[in-house]
Order: C-alpha cells, then sequence, then structure tokens
C-alpha cells in the first residue's frame, strides 16, 4: 500500500491488495484489501467481477488521482500475459 500515493498523503500506508484472475478468459474471479479505504476499491473490483471484465480491461483505464483505487492499474499489470490461443 505504500505505493499508493492516497496513502501518503493521508499517512495511512498499512495493508495489502490480492487479486484471483481466470486464467482462461482473463476474467476477474476475486479481490481482497487490507486498508485505508478499501470499500472504495472494493466497488470498482465488484463492478468488474458484475461485468465479467477481462483484467486488462480495468488495468488500462484512467483511474482518477489521488484515489486509493488508481493503485488497481499497477497491481493488475504485476499479472503475466496470457499467450492468446
Amino acid at each position: 500500500m505504500s505505493s499508493v500515493l492516497r496513502t501518503e498523503a493521508t499517512d495511512e500506508t498499512q495493508g495489502f491488495m490480492k487479486v484471483l484472475v481466470d486464467a482462461e478468459d482473463d476474467r476477474i474471479l476475486g479481490f481482497t484489501m487490507i486498508g485505508s479505504e478499501a470499500g472504495e476499491v472494493l466497488a470498482a473490483m465488484q463492478t468488474a467481477m458484475i461485468a465479467d471484465l477481462p483484467y486488462p480491461k480495468l488495468r488500462d483505464a484512467v483511474i482518477s488521482h489521488l484515489t486509493i483505487a488508481e493503485i488497481l492499474g499497477p497491481l493488475l499489470s504485476k499479472l503475466p500475459e496470457r499467450a492468446v490461443r
């Protein structure tokens, strides 16, 4: 969480995020977070999950700055790209 600019601004850098993605179709299957403004980020992830959105769509979205949710792009960028089948 310390890499999120918003947590630096509010001095709330403790926490973590974890995402589970389907290896076959890139859908977001699960997400957990402990930290500042977890509800804000969870709402974005829940919306993506309900819409069956492949994670690259959310990874590449422009998310408002200075929010906790802007870490979703870098978090999802850590996932390995799957080979086109």
